[in-house]
């Protein structure tokens, strides 16, 4: 999946990230929870990915360890041309200029001792961005008007805003530092519907309209909602992607049982296609990232699993059109 085309922006290779688990009092380890174990995928300059799956699949782990949030445990991270997934603390600030993070919950993740104002302003401070204080407070203003919001605002503190404000306030924050990727962590599931698509339409106007090529990762457990927005679609199981291709490809030709069974539990508006349409349920429970199965994590709950899926790891490969996919079956 290497690329060495000056489109690509990220090339991820083999990603893993595994957190130890102790016990004792001299905090002997026992074991490993394997959150990330193996992910690779490429993303071009421009690009929305969205990464989908259900909870503790490790979406966000991957968007923290690419963030440098974590240090991977393995792989590579080739950013703008850079391997930063073993960089050491001191170099990696001026790397957070060119990569920001929209967080999940827009009631936890502000400051609630801090104006709006200073929030969004903060990383023009932190990467000296700015000249003065009349610089600051132009460029404060302009990101408050840029997410749709009063910048006679910003003196207010977050517990003054709605869920959808408070997003919107992260949003600006993020576009500060005039990053390259934005790695956008579950951005509206803890809004209301109405909401959600706000914040959606508001990301993708600011694609297309900043002067600097946007490209963002949109983690997200629902697939209705990454199909507006994202140009690929990734799809996670238990540390690993099972298929990767476009919207509309994985909609209409789903090829792995996992994305099948996701995309079958997605509603359906029409109560009678909803009534006659085909539910797939993957017996069993998620099995425990601390003892992963051997070969194919999905091979226990699998409808179409053979002997052969419990030894042999599939690896991504391509089905043309654009589609990938890691199953021996398919």
């Amino acid at each position: 999946m290497s690329q060495s085309n000056n489109d690509y922006i990220l090339d991820v290779k083999d990603l893993k990230m595994y957190f130890p688990v102790t016990r004792g009092l001299l905090r002997k380890k026992i074991a490993d929870v394997k959150a990330v174990d193996g992910v690779s995928f490429s993303l071009r300059k421009g690009e929305t990915l969205g990464l989908v799956g259900e909870s503790g699949c490790g979406k966000t782990t991957v968007g923290r360890t690419i963030n440098r949030l974590y240090t991977p445990t393995s792989g590579e991270i080739i950013f703008e041309g850079r391997d930063i997934a073993q960089l050491p603390e001191k170099e990696i600030k001026p790397l957070r200029r060119k990569m920001s993070m929209i967080f999940q919950d827009p009631y936890s993740s502000l400051d609630p001792r801090q104006s709006a104002g200073d929030i969004v302003g903060e990383p023009l401070i932190v990467h000296k961005l700015i000249s003065n204080g009349k610089d600051y407070q132009e460029r404060v203003e302009h990101l408050f008007e840029i997410v749709g919001l009063d910048p006679a605002l910003m003196n207010r503190y977050p517990h003054e805003f709605s869920g959808g404000q408070r997003q919107r306030i992260g949003i600006a924050r993020a576009l500060a530092s005039d990053p390259s990727l934005i790695i956008c962590d579950e951005p509206v599931s803890a809004l209301d519907v109405s909401i959600q698509a706000q914040i959606i339409n508001l990301l993708m106007d600011l694609k297309s309209e900043g002067d600097n090529l946007l490209t963002y990762i949109f983690i997200a457990h629902d697939l209705s909602v990454v199909k507006h927005i994202s140009d690929r679609v990734a799809v996670m199981y238990l540390g690993r992607i099972v298929e990767i291709t476009t919207p509309k490809e994985l909609y209409d030709n789903p090829l792995h049982p996992y994305t099948q069974a996701l995309l079958s539990a997605v509603p359906v508006p029409d109560p009678e296609i909803e009534e006659k349409r085909e539910r797939i349920i993957l017996e069993g429970e998620v099995p425990s990232p601390m003892f992963p199965p051997s070969g194919c994590t999905l091979h226990q709950r699998c409808p179409i699993a053979t002997p052969e899926c419990s030894k042999i790891v599939p690896e991504l490969r391509d089905c043309g059109n654009e589609h990938m996919v890691a199953c021996l079956r398919v």
